[in-house]
């Protein structure tokens, strides 16, 4: 139909001024606050949609009745250049609706990230009925009313009893048409997304809302690459603590930093939830990079003994602060300068340098 392609067509069009504005959104917070019902609202500028402008009767036409030179051709304008406040709309903002998986397909292009060969479950294979065709018999719960009508349509027409300025369209028993399922194996593939940050008193919020709005694009990837995804959060200081997400991202502690108290709250988050053999397991740690000096030895023991070899991926992703020293992040690439394979690190000096860290993060494929 006309309409359903008119439809895609607009479709396209808003794919393509996402893509074009990919980067502005990536590196702004706003649309997390859109975000529900796997759906994310986004903001299109410079998208017009069509609709009539009505004028005011009897004022005529350009070029009808008496003038004179310098007259206005509008009403409501003064040749003094003064006047009232205007009553016209301004640049038009419209909003759309995109789901999460939309919107993980045009990250994935626009990065060009690999697509992740997860491992644990992801061959093992799970049994589940889907509706996948149509048949005569069945529970009128199952009924499809668009093929049912289509049929009761056909018939009428045929049998020259449909009378189009009376259009009643009533279904009998043979019309009448039910999904039906099948059973089909779908590979079940499991993942958690074990995310640490510091929360010392050298972590501002603006470094809070730089690790939020990485969050948000890492999940987005992360869930449409599996099929199950569950989150965890850590907060540290001197000391570690699992938390929710609200409390994760609105605690600010005014104590000193262990690292290592967090490594060590995820190796036995791992240990005892999420087997490696079971899991794809993702650890994405943000921080200042102000670790306490004689912390850092310890720190570098659990990664390597600990974490490391249970996990698909260990980012650290280091966000620019004025009171922070940045010296971990040095620590890492001397501590691990022959065996990066797992572990990621990137510096976040802002918001727009998250769209170059997501490339860091999800170009391994892993």
């Amino acid at each position: 139909m006309r309409i359903e392609h008119d439809l895609s067509r607009f479709k396209q069009i808003v794919r393509g001024k996402i893509r074009q504005n990919l980067r502005k959104y990536v590196t702004h917070s706003e649309m997390i606050g859109r975000k529900g019902r796997d759906l994310v609202s986004i903001p299109i500028p410079q998208l017009d949609v069509p609709h009539f402008r009505y004028g005011k009767n009897g004022s005529g036409g350009v070029g009808q009745g008496d003038g004179e030179e310098g007259s206005t051709l509008g009403p409501g304008e003064s040749s003094s250049g003064t006047g009232q406040a205007g009553s016209d709309p301004g640049a038009h903002i419209l909003e759309v609706e995109v789901t999460l998986e939309e919107l993980a397909a045009i990250l994935g292009d626009e990065l060009e990230l690999p697509r992740i060969q997860p491992k644990g479950k992801a061959n093992i294979e799970q049994v589940k009925d889907r509706y996948t065709s149509i048949r005569r018999s069945g529970p009128e719960s199952l009924r499809h009313f668009k093929r049912t009508y289509m049929e009761a349509l056909r018939r009428q027409i045929s049998s020259n009893t449909y009378v189009p300025e009376r259009p009643r369209i009533v279904p009998i028993r043979e019309d009448k048409r039910y999904r039906a399922w099948s059973e089909v194996d779908l590979p079940v593939a499991n993942a958690v997304v074990i995310y640490m940050m510091d929360v010392s008193g050298s972590m501002t919020d603006d470094q809070k809302d730089v690790v939020r709005t990485a969050a948000f694009w890492l999940d987005t990837w992360l869930h449409s690459q599996y099929n199950g995804v569950e989150t965890r959060y850590i907060i540290h200081d001197a000391a570690a603590k699992e938390v929710d997400e609200n409390t994760f991202y609105h605690t600010r502690e005014s104590g000193g930093t262990r690292i290592s108290s967090a490594y060590k709250v995820c190796a036995e988050l791992i240990e005892r939830d999420f087997p490696a053999t079971d899991w794809n397991i993702y650890c994405f740690q943000f921080s200042d990079g102000d670790n306490w000096g004689e912390d850092n030895e310890r720190s570098l023991e659990l990664l390597r003994d600990k974490i490391l070899p249970q996990v698909n991926l260990f980012c650290y992703g280091q966000v620019e602060s004025p009171y922070g020293s940045g010296e971990y992040i040095r620590s890492l690439e001397q501590g691990f300068e022959e065996s990066m394979e797992k572990l990621i690190v990137a510096e976040i000096e802002n918001k727009e340098a998250v769209y170059g860290c997501l490339k860091q993060f999800l170009g391994t494929g892993v």
